[in-house]
């Protein structure tokens, strides 16, 4: 009797292993590409609501159906990872039960005849059994973990917009549904606390590309979308400043006559300089004249506008245009993002800051920065921190400001003067972030999380425009001016310095072995970064204001005629393509997987592999 009780167990098991292994592997075939934010009724949900904005009674039904929907897919995730768990129970006992069943058969039977044969034929017949068994459990297990991705990376995509409009969401007139969603939330998705001191780039810079499909796209569209890379680059020279992106399968050759791997070109709407940022499926940039400024939002696939924002109605903005040299203007500054929030400052001291959809979320004016040329001191966000680098003739401090609520965070003042028209930069030594401000007469380190200064170094002199760059804990500063220094980011203790060739306005990067730099008189070298020593150098015969940006192992310059050079990022620093745009270019260009965004003087434009 005990036999056949573990017999019927151990075949009711293989009964629900050979069911669940079914379901699993099915449901992964339903799930692949799919998220609560891209079904029909959704996106027909999505339009219905846009269509009648005025209706509040039904947007809140709209509202309550669409939280349901996200309810249902998260629920089915869940109902997924228990799946697992009853897949991974079954097998257990099914083992369990097959070696009691076949417990007394394990001995070598004493009989006249072949036992040691028989003996084997039972035993291999048994494993044979359990390998199988366990062979299909594995099958179901492996696609179980391949649909998880896909509804993990959907639910995280989704789960911004979800909680946002559960908190827009009166609470009173859906009892219940948000505290279900949440709880499903806490137990599907692990929640995991950033640590402030280090901020995590794939995480903080990734913007919500699902969200973003469903509120463009309409149901009757049926071109299918573009891949979006995840390689942001936030910020003036890529993300933290450095100038250096981690984008692959980048173009090497183009042509704007011919529209040569050219994706699209589009015309300035207002004069800038600054130069453009990418995250997601967006591109932005500023411009001014003397009746606007503003905030401009494309798509980094089409060139389309998105969206405009002007700033306008801010306290304490000046009703009369600050002074600036034609190469300088009222927007040279750079924007940056998180990709949530995106920030930008104008030569008024106006300062911006807009969420992905162009609304504003606060601003505020600085002051008119009183700076010969004009404002050019780029953004750039760490954490939850937008940080301004504001040097002027008489004063200068470094401030950050809440990216939430505009509210300053700390600030400190610097004793630099002349103005500066050089950009922040954050840095790693040892791991822990600094954040680099040139100036004159020092270079200066700070904690990016309070403005504590970590040291300095007094050594330049006269005017600052180009930022610094570092490699290995190293920090370069080098001004045309002055000189080129090199800095032991632990102590502040100086490495070596150098007059040999120096930037004006575009700023070096680094590797390990090599720094590069570019000047306003048409040389561009490379220096040892542990001892200075010049390595090689190029007469390019044209000035350098875009600086160099280190991706795929090249460095991509850009002279002010719109002379385009592609280096190898070794020690060789060989020149592998020259060609000419035809637009004079002081911008730095932005760089995401398989594309380049280019500014010049009067256009924008994109580069592609085709």
């Amino acid at each position: 009797m005990k036999k056949i009780i573990i017999r019927n167990a151990a075949i009711a098991s293989a009964v629900f292993i050979a069911t669940f292994s079914i379901m699993l592997t099915v449901n992964y075939f339903q799930v692949r590409g799919a998220t609560p934010l891209q079904t029909g009724v959704i996106e027909t949900l999505k339009e219905i609501n846009d269509q009648n904005a005025d209706n509040p009674v039904l947007q809140e039904q709209i509202r309550q159906l669409d939280l349901l929907a996200r309810k249902a897919y998260f629920v089915r995730m869940n109902h997924l990872m228990t799946g697992v768990y009853i897949l991974l129970g079954m097998l257990a006992v099914f083992i369990i039960c097959t070696r009691f069943y076949y417990a007394k058969e394990m001995d070598i039977p004493k009989k006249d005849i072949d036992a040691f044969d028989e003996w084997a034929v039972k035993t291999n017949t048994r494993k044979y059994v359990i390998l199988v068994a366990s062979g299909i459990a594995a099958v179901a297990l492996v696609f179980a973990f391949l649909s998880s991705p896909h509804l993990k990376n959907a639910g995280k995509q989704a789960k911004g917009k979800m909680i946002t409009d559960m908190r827009e969401t009166d609470n009173a007139s859906m009892p219940g549904i948000i505290e279900d969603v949440i709880e499903i939330f806490d137990d599907v998705i692990p929640q995991k606390v950033p640590e402030e001191a280090e901020p995590s780039d794939a995480k903080s810079e990734t913007i919500n590309t699902a969200e973003d499909k469903a509120s463009d796209a309409t149901p009757e569209e049926t071109t299918p979308q573009p891949v979006i890379s995840t390689v942001t680059h936030n910020a003036f020279r890529g993300n933290n400043a450095t100038g250096i992106s981690p984008a692959k399968g980048l173009p090497v050759q183009w042509n704007l006559n011919s529209g040569a791997n050219i994706a699209w070109k589009r015309d300035i709407p207002r004069k800038g300089y600054n130069s453009p940022v990418i995250n997601g499926n967006k591109v932005f940039f500023t411009g001014a004249d003397e009746e606007a400024r503003e905030l401009y939002c494309i798509d980094l696939t089409t060139g389309d506008k998105l969206w405009s924002l002007a700033a306008v109605n801010i306290p304490g903005s000046p009703s009369k245009m600050p002074k600036t040299t034609d190469d300088t203007g009222l927007a040279a500054p750079t924007v940056t993002t998180d990709g949530k929030r995106v920030c930008a400052i104008f030569a008024t001291g106006d300062l911006i800051c807009a969420d992905m959809n162009g609304k504003q979320l606060w601003a505020k004016n600085l002051g008119v920065p009183e700076v010969n040329y004009g404002y050019t001191s780029s953004l750039l966000i760490y954490g939850n921190k937008v940080i301004v680098q504001f040097d002027q003739a008489k004063t200068a401090k470094v401030v950050a400001f809440d990216l939430d609520t505009g509210a300053e965070q700390w600030s400190r003042s610097r004793t630099d003067k002349y103005g500066t028209w050089s950009s922040p930069t954050i840095v790693s030594v040892n791991n822990t972030p600094q954040l680099i401000l040139m100036g004159c007469p020092g270079i200066t380190a700070y904690n990016p999380n309070n403005g504590e200064q970590l040291w300095r170094v007094e050594c330049f002199a006269g005017e600052i425009a180009a930022s610094a760059c570092s490699a290995n804990g190293i920090v370069i500063g080098a001004s045309e001016h002055s000189k080129m220094v090199a800095i032991n980011g632990i102590d502040g203790s100086m490495l070596w310095e150098s007059n040999e060739y120096l930037p004006e306005v575009a700023s070096p990067v680094a590797l390990e072995n090599n720094v590069y730099i570019a000047t306003s008189y048409g040389i561009v070298a490379s220096f040892d970064t542990q001892t200075g020593e010049l390595k090689v150098e190029h007469d390019l015969e044209t000035g350098f204001y875009s600086s160099p940006v280190i991706a795929e192992g090249k460095i991509y310059l850009i002279g002010l005629e719109g002379k385009v050079h592609v280096f190898t990022a070794d020690d060789a620093f060989r020149l592998l393509h020259s060609f000419d745009t035809g637009e004079s270019t002081y911008a730095t260009p932005a760089f995401s997987d398989g594309r380049i965004v280019v500014r010049t003087e009067k256009s924008i434009y994109c580069v592609v592999n085709r």
